[in-house]
């Protein structure tokens, strides 16, 4: 089964007043719903209300950090949504940045592989109710037990940059979460995935812009990728992909403080191939070249570029 996933919620509206589009999007046939956790919404909340809105949806994360909650607070939290929706829970887990751990949330971004990694073995066995209680590399439990235990374990996914992480999504999650790359990039990143087995998923989170106009996106699209790709995780990502030399001018400038410079020095063809925009048929068409090179559901996320949301999904429904 394809599936086809978008990201909520959608910009600029109370998340009280999402209901009408969470339910077109279950009848326009998409199968999921994605949600982050930066600075908006938290990771459940949206994800809650979807179980309820519209039934047959997958809910998953992608993503939400491993820093920013305790092992116990972070398993009651997966558990309770997975208790709401049995089955249908696709739990994305990740390092998140140090921006987001370190500045927001005043927590050390300390050894992230090792935090994500003990996140989700301590995941894997406070889900079915036994006890924990033992020392993990990043952290220690203590006589943890899960007080409501899922009719059905969801599904633990690993957002993934690099090999390491890639390897370990494969190896000890179902699948990993990517992002921020082209399709042509999902090439490089998928082997290692399937490394760990065979039916992994690999869940990619797609910046969408259904628009023709094309100036607008560009413009629009270097804010967005210099905001990124100028966090260490991203720039070390895509240094990983061969593209240390196109990013070094926006990398200097940005580092010098001249903004301006740095959004300049970014490519035209740069934001043409992380960003997907173009009308209707050709946003579909670029969607199904990631899908080609490996990707189990593509994750839209519509960027605010003027567009309504509503248009936007039926825009992108899948045919």
């Amino acid at each position: 089964m394809q599936r086809h996933g978008m990201t909520i919620p959608f910009d600029g509206i109370p998340l009280h007043a999402q209901r009408d589009l969470v339910v077109e999007l279950e009848d326009l046939g998409y199968t999921d719903v994605w949600s982050s956790e930066a600075n908006g919404a938290d990771g459940f909340t949206p994800l809650a209300l979807a179980s309820v809105w519209a039934p047959s949806l997958r809910l998953g994360s992608a993503i939400v950090p491993a820093f920013t909650r305790g092992p116990a607070s972070l398993a009651q939290c997966v558990a309770s949504l997975a208790d709401a929706a049995p089955g249908r829970v696709a739990f994305g887990i990740g390092t998140s940045s140090n921006v987001i751990v370190e500045r927001w949330n005043g927590i050390a971004f300390e050894e992230p592989y090792k935090k994500v990694r003990d996140m989700v073995r301590f995941l894997r066995v406070a889900l079915t109710g036994e006890k924990v209680s033992g020392e993990y590399d990043t952290f220690t439990v203590k006589g943890f037990k899960l007080g409501i235990v899922p009719e059905e374990q969801p599904r633990i996914l690993v957002a993934a940059l690099r090999e390491g992480m890639l390897r370990l999504a494969g190896r000890e999650g179902d699948g990993a979460i990517i992002n921020w790359l082209s399709a042509e990039d999902v090439r490089q990143v998928v082997p290692h995935v399937h490394a760990g087995g065979e039916g992994k998923e690999v869940v990619a989170r797609i910046f969408v812009a259904p628009t023709t106009d094309t100036d607008t996106v560009r413009a629009m699209g270097r804010y967005a990728i210099a905001a990124y790709l100028t966090v260490p995780v991203y720039a070390e990502f895509h240094r990983w992909l061969g593209r240390e030399e196109l990013l070094q001018p926006m990398w200097d400038a940005w580092a010098a403080g001249d903004r301006k410079a740095a959004l300049e020095a970014i490519p035209d063809s740069l934001v043409d191939e992380l960003i997907v925009h173009g009308s209707p048929e050709e946003c579909r068409d670029h969607v199904a070249r990631y899908v080609d090179n490996g990707v189990t559901c593509p994750a839209l996320a519509l960027l605010p570029f003027g567009i309504e949301p509503q248009q936007a999904i039926r825009d992108l429904a899948p045919r």
